[in-house]
């Protein structure tokens, strides 16, 4: 009861048992694919933490959208439902787990649109957005964006590591140091968590600064280049681990701590940005003139 009273989604679900207990009839399928094609790999392990996370920011903004509950006319609903149904299905036919993921979360997000209303979904935008990092995006969008990253990156490390005395050198997508040599692919592998990092790190800027939107804005933007920076981080442990320790170890168990290391660089970064940024952003942007002085 206490539940229910504190998070009113809770009792949406009850009072929709019916077609809580269809949706899941028909998506769980997707569900399991997804989980066995993506959320066992390195870039979609953040998956069940986000579906976790996402479901329990929707639970605690639903009670702020209940006096703005406002079902839309049925016509709407079919003029979105229908489409993405047929859609949908013909994903799952194809078995495009990329497509069919979204297609499904289409379908989920219209029948959450039949019964609150236009206003109450954009008051539910940012859990609703967050939700979407559960699902793989498309291969080729992915390789698409992170490769030129993945040169710039290389050769940022190449260019730092040469000039601390390193020998060191790259050709296309190798990098040569010593006598061991490197595909640059395998090097900046971490980009594709490009999508886990911003997820989470989503996730904690909302949750601290959901009410001052500006400031959030600005951590935001920040994801992105943190993300980058620890990444680079992850191509200088590796090149350093082959150099010093060999080719062997730093593809082991070295290699999923410079994973893991990755991870941490970038959390501590954001973390520091903001406890170093808040403070300036309230005092010279937020703060009123006397309290400048």
């Amino acid at each position: 009861m206490q539940i229910a009273q504190k998070y009113p989604f809770v009792n949406f679900v009850k009072s929709n048992w019916l077609l809580t207990l269809g949706l899941v009839a028909i998506f769980a399928p997707t569900m399991l694919l997804i989980a066995q094609l993506s959320w066992g790999t390195e870039q979609g392990a953040h998956g069940p933490i986000v579906v976790a996370t996402g479901l329990w920011l929707l639970a605690r903004q639903w009670g702020r959208i209940e006096a703005v509950i406002e079902p839309p006319p049925a016509y709407k609903v079919a003029l979105f439902f229908i489409p993405l149904l047929g859609l949908y299905f013909l994903s799952s036919v194809t078995q495009i787990i990329e497509i069919q993921g979204f297609l499904m979360y289409g379908l989920l997000v219209t029948t959450l649109y039949s019964f609150v209303g236009a206003r109450a979904i954009r008051r539910l935008a940012f859990p609703l957005f967050y939700l979407l990092f559960a699902f793989p995006p498309p291969d080729t969008v992915v390789a698409i964006i992170t490769q030129p990253l993945k040169i710039g990156i290389s050769k940022a490390a190449i260019e730092l590591l040469y000039a601390l005395g390193y020998p060191i050198a790259g050709a296309g997508v190798t990098i040569q140091i010593g006598q061991y040599q490197l595909l640059v692919a395998a090097a900046c592998s971490g980009l594709n968590s490009l999508i886990s990092l911003s997820a989470i790190s989503l996730f904690y800027v909302y949750v601290r600064h959901e009410l001052d939107w500006e400031y959030a804005a600005l951590l935001i933007l920040a994801i992105v280049p943190v993300a980058i920076f620890a990444n680079l981080v992850r191509v200088l442990i590796l090149i350093l681990l082959t150099y010093h320790a060999g080719e062997a170890a730093a593809q082991g168990f070295l290699h999923n701590f410079a994973g893991m290391t990755m991870f941490v660089t970038a959390l501590l970064s954001i973390f520091a940005l903001d406890v170093v940024a808040e403070p300036l952003w309230r005092r010279y942007v937020k703060g009123k003139p006397s309290d400048v002085g």
